[in-house]
C-alpha cells in the first residue's frame, strides 16, 4: 500500500476515535448521560484519597433553560471523613464544573449539600443526592457540554461537644479510669485519674477552642497545660482551690478548670500534665467551633479526573428571532422624456431595507452569558428579501437600422441579455462585413470599366 492510502486511512481512524467521545443528544429524544470517575485527596478525603463516580445528565427545558445534575456514589471502601468533634448540622457541601461549548460559551458549577448528624473524628460523611446548576440559553444551536473538575468542602457545625473516652485523647501509663457514683455529677459517670508526677493526657481536635474539664476538690496536685505544645502563661491550674483563691472544702464535678484563646478553625492540641505526685484528674475536654463564613480550606478536597468521560452534543431550540415582513407589491418607475441622445433619464430607486441581525451579548447575574456567533436558527423562518427595483425599458427611436444607414438609435440590453462586449463584438463584424462589401463593388466596376478612380 503506498504512503497515500496509509495516511488516509490512519486519518479515517483518528477521526473515528474521537467521534467515539461525542454523545449526540436529539431534541425530544431519551436523556444521555456521562459518567466521570474521581479520585479526591487532602482535607476530608485524606492522604490516601476517596474515589467517587459521577453521572452527568444536561437538560433542556422549554424556553431554552439548561439544567445539568450530577447522581454521585462513592467507588470502593474508603469515605469522607470527619476532621473533628461536632454537633449534628455541618455539611458536606460539592461543586462541580461542567465547561460549555458551542452556541455559547462559559462554564456552570453544579452544587449540592448534605447535612451530617452528630460527629465525631473519623465518622463517615454522607454524600449530596446530587448535584445541579442550571442557565438560560438565549440563542439557538447546538452546545456541547464536558464535565471538569470537582471540589468538596466541609462546613463544620456551630456549637460544643463534651469529649471523653475517646481515642482522640492519648493518656500515659501512669493513668488509670474508674467509675463513679452518680450523685457526684462527672460527665458520664467517670474519670481518669493519676497520683504521679509528670503523667499526662493529651487531645488532638479541630475547631476554634478547648476547655479543660475536671473536679476541684481538696488536696489535689496543680497541673500544667500546653496548647499547641507551648505554654498560654506562666500560671498553673489549681484545682485544690476555688477560682477566687480560696481552698477548697468540698468537691464540685465538671469545673471549667482552664479554657484556651480563641483559636484559628484547624487542627490543634491540649495537653495536661500533672506536676505533682498527687492526685490529678481529667474528666472531658470540651471542644468549640464558632460559626464561619465559609467552609474552611483547611478541609477541602479536590478531585481530579480518572477518565475521559467525553462530552454530549445537545441541541437548543430557543426562540427564534422576529424578522420584517417582506413588501409584496414590486416598486415601478415611471417613464421620463429622454434626453438629446435618446438615452432614457433615470428613474427614483427604493432603498433597501436592512436585514435582521443579531443583538450584541447582554450579561446577567444567574443567567448564562451568549456569546455572539454563527448560529444556526432549527426552527423554518421565512427570511426577508432586499426589495429590488423594477427598470422600464424605453423603446429605440429607429426600430431597426437601414442597411447602409447611420445607426439612429438602438433598443437597450434586455434584461438577462448578452454582455456589452458582445454587442460590441457584433457591431464591429458589422461594419467590416460592409466595409468590404462596398471595397468589393468598386474593384468589379474599375474591371468593369464603370467607376473612375
Amino acid at each position: 500500500m503506498n504512503r497515500l492510502g496509509k495516511a488516509i486511512i490512519a486519518a479515517s481512524v483518528g477521526m473515528a476515535a474521537s467521534a467515539a467521545f461525542v454523545v449526540s443528544s436529539p431534541s425530544g429524544s431519551a436523556e444521555s448521560s456521562l459518567v466521570a470517575k474521581y479520585l479526591c485527596t487532602g482535607g476530608v478525603a485524606g492522604t490516601n484519597g476517596v474515589q467517587l463516580e459521577a453521572t452527568i445528565t444536561p437538560k433542556i427545558a422549554a424556553g431554552g433553560m439548561l439544567d445539568v445534575e450530577w447522581a454521585l456514589k462513592y467507588q470502593g471502601t474508603r469515605r469522607f471523613g470527619s476532621p473533628g468533634f461536632f454537633e449534628a448540622g455541618s455539611t458536606l457541601n460539592l461543586e462541580g464544573v461542567v465547561d460549555i461549548t458551542g452556541a455559547w460559551n462559559g462554564q456552570l458549577r453544579p452544587k449540592g449539600s448534605k447535612d451530617q448528624d452528630e460527629l465525631v473524628p473519623g465518622d463517615q460523611l454522607v454524600l449530596p443526592d446530587g448535584l445541579s446548576d442550571a442557565g438560560l440559553v438565549k440563542r439557538t444551536g447546538t452546545i456541547r457540554v464536558r464535565p471538569g473538575g470537582l471540589v468538596v468542602r466541609f462546613q463544620p457545625a456551630e456549637g460544643e461537644v463534651m469529649v471523653n473516652n475517646h481515642k482522640s485523647i492519648t493518656y500515659s501509663s501512669g493513668w488509670h479510669r474508674i467509675n463513679t457514683e452518680k450523685e457526684f455529677g462527672d460527665y458520664l459517670y467517670d474519670l481518669h485519674t493519676t497520683d504521679q508526677q509528670d503523667e499526662s493526657a493529651k487531645l488532638s481536635f479541630t475547631g476554634t477552642q478547648v476547655t479543660y474539664v475536671a473536679r476541684r476538690d481538696r488536696d489535689l496536685g496543680d497541673v500544667r497545660v500546653l496548647l499547641d505544645g507551648a505554654t498560654v502563661t506562666d500560671g498553673l491550674v489549681k484545682p485544690s482551690k476555688d477560682r477566687d483563691g480560696s481552698e477548697m472544702t468540698g468537691s464540685r464535678s465538671q469545673e471549667d478548670l482552664w479554657e484556651s484563646p480563641v483559636l484559628p478553625y484547624g487542627p490543634h492540641t491540649i495537653e495536661v500534665i500533672n506536676t505533682e505526685s498527687k492526685v490529678a484528674y481529667v474528666d472531658a475536654f470540651k471542644v468549640s467551633t464558632a460559626n464561619l463564613d465559609e467552609p474552611p480550606t483547611h478541609d477541602e478536597a479536590t478531585c481530579a479526573l480518572q477518565n475521559d468521560p467525553g462530552a454530549i452534543d445537545v441541541p437548543v431550540p430557543g426562540a427564534t428571532p422576529t424578522s420584517p415582513t417582506p413588501t409584496s407589491s414590486p416598486t415601478v418607475t415611471t417613464p421620463t422624456p429622454t434626453g438629446p441622445t435618446g438615452t432614457p433619464t433615470p428613474g427614483p430607486t427604493t432603498p433597501t431595507p436592512t436585514l435582521p441581525h443579531n443583538n450584541p451579548p447582554g450579561t446577567n447575574d444567574g443567567l448564562v452569558s451568549v456569546i455572539p456567533g454563527t448560529v444556526r436558527t432549527t426552527t423554518s423562518t421565512a427570511t426577508p428579501k432586499p426589495t429590488t427595483t423594477k427598470t422600464t425599458y424605453v423603446k429605440a427611436q429607429v426600430a431597426k437600422t437601414p442597411k447602409g444607414g447611420v445607426d439612429s438609435g438602438e433598443a437597450p440590453e434586455p434584461p438577462g441579455g448578452g454582455s456589452y462586449g458582445l454587442i460590441a463584438g457584433g457591431s464591429m463584424l458589422l461594419m467590416g462585413s460592409a466595409t468590404g462589401g462596398l471595397l468589393l463593388r468598386r474593384r468589379k466596376a474599375e474591371h468593369a470599366g464603370g467607376v473612375e478612380s
